[in-house]
């Protein structure tokens, strides 16, 4: 008897390794994944430009990284006391405006290296709804709670939504990995909230069906509202999936796009994690200095990896332990 409808993931022909590079970019669920696989030593960059939420936002994000930027005086505003543009997330701000240009100028610059040596792009939409600049016409990718009289609101049209992704994959030289946020937009409403998810989900899947060679959906969406399906797997926001709920979609993810080779180097390397996070009792005890040499034997087994914080970190309590 089945009392739930589990969701079943093919496996990558072309499964992560650990010296692969992955750059996530979009919505705080971007972030949520990036947030996973960088526990885990992945070689991660997340969301360089801030947190992005619609794909005009993205699409404009990688053609910034890809082709250069220059800012003009009407996409940048103040925000208590700090400046900020509306091509990007409120994080990247500064006290002065010249300041503000080349903080947008770093993230750029680590935006595009990351594009150029990424082999796998995560891309996660959060909504297809956008704002617009009055003045300009133009979309923003955050309002920075300016009054609501400047901007405009519209629903972007999945042949819209499928021209932003087409230039994103353009724009993109690694493989591509496509996914539609759990995170519920209920600020939208209920019924505009879920109108959007739909037309992004059409919209990728017609990008998934152009591009088959190198871009992919994952369905983490889908895992949430219909694998899931219980306000428990919530956060107690009723918004954003609850920590069970990611694992449950990150743990998915691995089985599917992680090889057998990672997947048992990724254990190697929790369980060094945890141990370096261990408290002990006594730091000057023997049985904690063979412990510490344990895991430096450990960390030294794994070359491909980048152990240097928690070498550091056993190295340092060796040197307490004296």
């Amino acid at each position: 008897m089945k009392f739930r409808t589990e969701i079943e993931l093919k496996k990558w022909s072309e499964p992560l390794e650990y010296s692969h590079q992955i750059l996530c970019l979009g919505s705080c669920f971007a972030t949520t994944i990036a947030d996973h696989l960088r526990r885990s030593k992945f070689r991660v960059v997340a969301s360089p430009t801030g947190t992005l939420f619609n794909p005009a936002s993205i699409a404009l994000a990688v053609r910034h990284m890809s082709k250069g930027y220059k800012s003009k005086i009407e996409d940048i505003t103040e925000l208590d006391g700090n400046y900020v543009n509306y091509n990007f997330h409120s994080q990247i701000s500064a006290p002065t405006y010249d300041k503000l240009n080349a903080t947008v100028t770093t993230a750029l610059e680590q935006g595009a290296e990351a594009l150029r040596n990424a082999d796998l792009t995560i891309i996660t939409l959060g909504t297809a709804w956008v704002y617009r600049l009055r003045s300009t016409g133009e979309v923003v990718a955050n309002c920075h709670k300016q009054p609501q009289r400047l901007f405009s609101r519209e629903l972007l049209t999945v042949d819209e939504c499928v021209a932003y992704l087409e230039e994103i994959v353009t724009s993109t030289p690694s493989r591509l990995l496509l996914t539609v946020s759990p995170v519920r937009h209920i600020g939208e409403g209920l019924e505009d909230n879920s109108l959007s998810k739909a037309i992004l989900r059409v919209a990728i899947d017609i990008i998934c069906r152009r591009h088959s060679d190198r871009v992919v959906y994952f369905p983490s969406f889908e895992m949430l509202v219909d694998d899931l399906r219980d306000y428990r797997f919530y956060a107690d926001d009723l918004v954003h999936p609850s920590s069970k709920a990611v694992e449950y979609i990150v743990e998915k993810f691995y089985e599917a796009a992680i090889s057998p080779r990672a997947k048992a180097t990724m254990e190697r390397v929790n369980a060094i994690c945890a141990a370096v996070n261990h408290r002990p009792r006594n730091p000057q005890s023997e049985a904690y200095r063979e412990f510490c040499l344990r895991q430096l034997e450990a960390i030294n087994g794994l070359e491909c990896v980048d152990l240097s914080q928690e070498r550091a970190t056993m190295e340092r309590m060796l040197q307490i332990n004296l």
